[in-house]
């Protein structure tokens, strides 16, 4: 009986040392808010957007899936060949990513959203608009929850994340010994908050015969309003119809959609270098990847060794610089 209340003791002593050792929504933001100002500067996203989704996602911190596998987003499996954990989520003993540090799953965070096409169009917002973030996440598709940009938002504004979000705000000296040992710890900051968003951004447009040209990749292109045809556009822009559907790897008599991206130069034989390569969802083709990225589909076809019109599985990896072999 003795050796049983000793028992019971330990439990309920390691019980309440669990309970006192979870962070609170503020240690946490204090916690990664620097990682999340580094994968800003990195990619474009919002840190005050991936600060919140972390919040949420991991209960801050103290999610068991956090805990167990270092997942503070509640990324699923999905083609993922490293480290899983299982954790009942929509259904019983889903498959999760598992990372080795923290700061491994703030950056496939960011690769998650850069790389699928369903989030693209959040990189035409700007950095300061968090709201419409959080609106184009739940949008997207990211989470079920019906309230789930407002939640969101009301972190963001409760706890003043915002601030994160100046590209002028200069992190506090790392502390953190973990993020200090991260395999990622030098991440690359390819280009400031700004001109890292400037390729989609339609502020940074110029007006030709009330057309908003943009660039993506470097070339220039507009979005196709409705009832569009390759032939009314060339003649606004003097080539012909036959040209454009080239530059566009479009088929003979196709014509595009309203909101379809149409090139009006030559696509490049690869994407931009913070664009190694694309994690496809179920149904992409290599043509609207190609479109996405403005690729040439052939130079994708190429380096990945597949057809143009070949159906993409979810989590598939295409390569958009260099061939799947190198």
């Amino acid at each position: 009986m003795k050796k049983l209340y000793t028992l019971l003791f330990l439990l309920i002593l390691t019980a309440n040392f669990a309970f006192a050792q979870k962070l609170t929504r503020e240690q946490y933001i204090e916690k990664y808010k620097n990682i999340a100002i580094r994968q800003m500067k990195a990619y474009g996203i919002p840190a005050s957007i991936i600060l919140a989704q972390a919040c949420l996602e991991s209960n801050n911190g103290n999610s068991s899936l956090t805990m167990n596998g270092k997942n503070h987003f509640g990324i699923k499996c999905a083609g993922w060949q490293g480290r899983k954990v299982y954790h009942d989520d929509d259904k019983a003993n889903e498959c999760f990513r598992a990372y080795t540090t923290d700061e491994e799953s703030f950056i496939d965070h960011s690769d998650f959203l850069r790389y699928r096409q369903r989030y693209a169009s959040l990189f035409d917002l700007k950095i300061s608009d968090y709201k419409g973030w959080a609106r184009g996440l739940k949008k997207a598709g990211y989470a079920t929850a019906p309230n789930y940009a407002e939640m969101l938002i009301k972190i963001i504004e409760d706890f003043q994340l915002y601030k994160y979000d100046d590209e002028n705000y200069t992190p506090a000296p790392e502390s953190n010994t973990e993020n200090k040992h991260s395999k990622h710890k030098n991440i690359e900051v390819v280009k400031k908050p700004s001109e890292a968003m400037r390729e989609y951004n339609i502020d940074n447009f110029v007006i030709i015969l009330n057309r908003n040209v943009s660039k993506r990749n470097g070339v220039e292109y507009i979005t196709a309003k409705y009832n569009d045809t390759y032939e009314r556009i060339g003649d606004e822009f003097k080539m012909s119809a036959e040209q454009l559907r080239k530059y566009n790897d479009a088929d003979k008599n196709e014509q595009p959609n309203k909101d379809d991206i149409v090139y009006i130069a030559a696509k490049k034989s690869k994407a931009g270098k913070d664009f190694p390569m694309h994690v496809a969802e179920a149904g992409e083709t290599l043509r609207s990847i190609s479109q996405l990225y403005g690729v040439k589909v052939q130079s994708l076809c190429k380096k990945n060794n597949m057809q143009a019109d070949t159906v993409l599985d979810d989590g598939q990896i295409v390569y958009l610089r260099n061939n799947m072999t190198k």
